[in-house]
């Protein structure tokens, strides 16, 4: 499973890339806003680029609401990198919009999915990605993980090529059911990325070999 980091923050991403685990990024226009601000001057361009320049794939989402702007804004981020994923919302008005840039050999990821009706249409479409937000079903006292298994099930059973990314991830807990749930992708938000190394009987195993090591008296090996 390909893990992405679920930010915008370049400093962030440059340190957790440089640890050779990190795949891909994904954001989203309120990352991008926390990044550049309100001010009139900001360019998102130039942290895309950036975030294009530490990793293999950064998902960008779509900002107009029409669909013609959609589709041509779609084209204009994609123009941007070639590392570029473009992110569209999982909506009505944009299905035609999806299956013709899918069409032109554009990578959509389509995102807020939160059925498996919605997961079937957009792999029709030809959805590059599509990620299922299992963070935000949990917080309406649904089993958010259920709709990857689901989602995963079909996938198989139809042969579709589209990848699945488990969004909205809140805890490590999630990202394990999201391994066994055999999502393609994780985005996982940065403070929670390094916790997925930590246990606390790693950190007690190593201080019980370091504490019997130092009983040996040996100052150097080897």
């Amino acid at each position: 499973m390909k893990l992405f980091l679920d930010t915008a923050n370049v400093a962030t991403i440059k340190r957790l890339a440089a640890s050779g685990l990190v795949d891909g990024v994904t954001t989203n226009p309120s990352l991008l806003s926390k990044e550049t601000g309100s001010s009139e001057s900001s360019d998102p361009k130039k942290i895309i680029a950036e975030i294009c320049s530490l990793v293999h794939e950064v998902s960008v989402e779509v900002t107009e609401k029409t669909p013609e702007a959609v589709y041509k804004q779609a084209k204009e981020i994609a123009a941007l990198s070639k590392n570029i994923v473009v992110k569209i919302p999982c909506h009505k008005d944009y299905v035609e919009v999806i299956s013709r840039l899918s069409r032109e050999g554009i990578k959509v990821n389509v995102t807020l999915i939160f059925t498996l009706a919605q997961a079937l249409m957009m792999c029709k479409a030809g959805a590059y990605i599509i990620s299922p937000f299992i963070g935000r079903l949990d917080d309406i006292d649904e089993e958010g993980v259920e709709v990857l298994y689901t989602i995963r099930h079909m996938i198989n059973a139809y042969r579709f090529p589209t990848l699945v990314l488990a969004a909205s991830i809140r805890h490590v807990r999630h990202v394990h059911k999201a391994i066994l749930a055999s999502a393609d992708i994780a985005t996982v938000p940065a403070e929670l990325f390094e916790k997925l190394l930590e246990h606390p009987l790693t950190d007690a195993g190593i201080k019980k070999f370091d504490d019997d090591w130092k009983k040996l008296g040996i100052r150097q090996f080897p």
